[in-house]
């Protein structure tokens, strides 16, 4: 049975048509959000920076050996080793640890469907597409669909029966404070913890399936044979989150620790692994923020040209009678699309900046206005000093 086959599917020019005129409706919806997005964006990224800020001024470092009770309800940074009362364990397969965190990742050896398609333009204006399915096995982490696939007749999949899981201690000590699932599951640090032959027994022992059970690359390998795996074969492998020193900066509550509302909007509960001093916590935190922030402007422009392109798709259509003349205006059409996603990004963005900002706003905008001044000015008097410099000229008799 081979394992690609091949679908060609024509549209007419008028049916192309079509589905341009609803492609404007998508373009204008995907226009419309973009433009409240980045003007969201825009808010989100200065309420942060303010809740960021307030922060940092109002943060108070303490010692993690004892108490205070003074500190209630104040924004605090303590650093200290994580303790925890007792182990970890998946009891699925009998697998016993000491740590934070306990994570089991699985995969099961199964079809996937990819694809490939080319399209090609047709003088008149219609369209042919030619798609390509092809189907390999592989190891992948969540159960593959095969229902959905186009040829699913001989490349269906099993029922994924094991699936991932997170094993974490409900509650630790950081010296003197208690840390519960909130603080907790911000902890990071997970590193791959591999089994070891010695471990097979107790795996034997707690697993319950019928599939031949072995110890592969530190791994856990349902199936008969390793080195040739069948279809609804898994691999199971482990990750551990070791116990160790972490930083927390958040509201003091008796013992425990929760988020920090700042009157700027945000609530406050920053993890981090080592001993972070809280100025260095802040120092990343603020840095995130921007990223974070160029990304979503990064995406948002990206998505309002796609919005453009839509909208201006039937021109490209329209044209397509002759195909060379359709490429040409799509590609007229490309560059207009990315422009006007740049003219209403910018603009968007600046609106956004006047409304959250109107005080840095004005004042750059009165420095832009200054510099523009100045160097008007400047070359004015240049111009007029060269003119000055320059001897009239003589006059014939």
């Amino acid at each position: 049975m081979s394992d690609s086959f091949r679908e060609v599917i024509s549209v007419s020019w008028f049916g192309r048509i079509k589905r341009a005129v609803g492609g404007i409706i998508v373009g204008l919806l995907l226009i419309v959000l973009m433009v409240v997005g980045l003007f969201w964006n825009e808010g989100r990224a200065v309420q942060t920076a303010r809740s960021l800020a307030e922060g940092a001024g109002a943060v108070v470092s303490v010692d993690a050996d004892s108490v205070d009770a003074g500190n209630d309800g104040r924004l605090v940074h303590v650093s200290g080793p994580v303790t925890a009362d007792g182990g970890l364990s998946d009891p699925d397969f009998g697998i016993a640890a000491q740590g934070l965190r306990l994570s089991r990742t699985v995969e099961m050896y199964q079809w996937k469907e990819q694809s490939k398609s080319e399209t090609t333009k047709k003088l008149g204006g219609g369209e042919e597409t030619q798609t390509t399915y092809s189907y390999s096995r592989v190891w992948y982490d969540s159960q593959i669909d095969s229902s959905d696939f186009k040829k699913p007749d001989g490349h269906q999949n099993p029922p994924m029966a094991i699936h991932g899981r997170a094993f974490q201690i409900p509650r630790g000590k950081l010296v003197a404070f208690d840390l519960d699932k909130p603080v907790l599951d911000r902890i990071g640090g997970d590193k791959a913890y591999p089994l070891s032959a010695d471990q097979s027994a107790p795996i034997r022992a707690a697993y319950t399936g019928t599939r031949p059970l072995s110890i592969v690359d530190g791994k856990i390998y349902l199936g008969s044979d390793n080195t040739s795996p069948a279809l609804g074969d898994y691999r199971i492998g482990y990750q551990l989150a070791p116990l160790g020193v972490v930083s927390i900066v958040a509201r003091q509550a008796g013992s425990r620790f929760e988020p920090y509302q700042t009157q700027a909007g945000d609530a406050l509960l920053m993890v981090d692994t080592g001993t972070v001093p809280a100025g260095k916590m802040f120092a990343e935190a603020v840095s995130a923020n921007a990223l974070i922030t160029w990304l979503l402007r990064g995406a948002g422009l990206l998505l309002l040209t796609i919005g453009f392109a839509l909208f201006l798709g039937p021109i490209g259509v329209i044209l397509d009678v002759i195909p060379f003349l359709g490429s040409m205006a799509r590609m007229g059409t490309g560059i207009i699309a990315f422009f006007l996603a740049i003219l209403v990004g910018a603009a968007t963005i600046a609106i956004a900046w006047f409304w959250y900002r109107p005080l840095l706003a004005a004042g750059i905008l009165a420095a832009g206005v200054i510099a523009a001044a100045a160097v008007y000015y400047l070359g004015r008097s240049r111009k007029a000093a060269a003119q000055m410099a320059t001897p009239p000229a003589s006059i014939a008799m």
